[in-house]
């Protein structure tokens, strides 16, 4: 588990084409998160460089057990945006510490980590 987690991946930032005055990405990527270390929320960006059946962004913690998904379903290619306030998928607050989040097609996967301090 923590094998895929501590995947980290580089920044792209490649766009082609253009459509309806919309960039498509030219890769799949995942960006690292802003702010880094956060509190109480932080942004992760991602992009999609085709249309994709099935896209998840979920939250891990250090043991690798997931948190919260903040993504689960299909999605159009493009530039993403997706605040995590710090919550788990109860609503509970998370403690302090290092987590991971995952962006996952099926096709593709990316992982980096991020800190939230109180």
């Amino acid at each position: 588990i923590i094998a895929f987690l501590n995947q980290i991946a580089t920044d792209a930032g490649d766009y082609y084409g253009d459509t309806d005055n919309d960039q498509i990405p030219r890769d799949f990527n995942l960006g690292q998160n802003y702010p880094n270390p956060f509190n109480p929320t932080t942004t992760i960006a991602y992009d999609l460089d085709r249309d994709f059946e099935q896209v998840s962004l979920k939250i891990y913690n250090i043991l690798g057990q997931e948190v919260k998904t903040l993504v689960n379903g299909p999605q159009d290619a493009g530039r993403y945006e997706v605040r995590w306030d710090g919550t788990a998928q109860d609503g509970s607050r998370t403690a302090t510490g290092v987590y991971f989040y995952r962006l996952d097609t099926g096709d593709n996967y990316q992982s980096r980590k991020m800190l939230l301090m109180k």
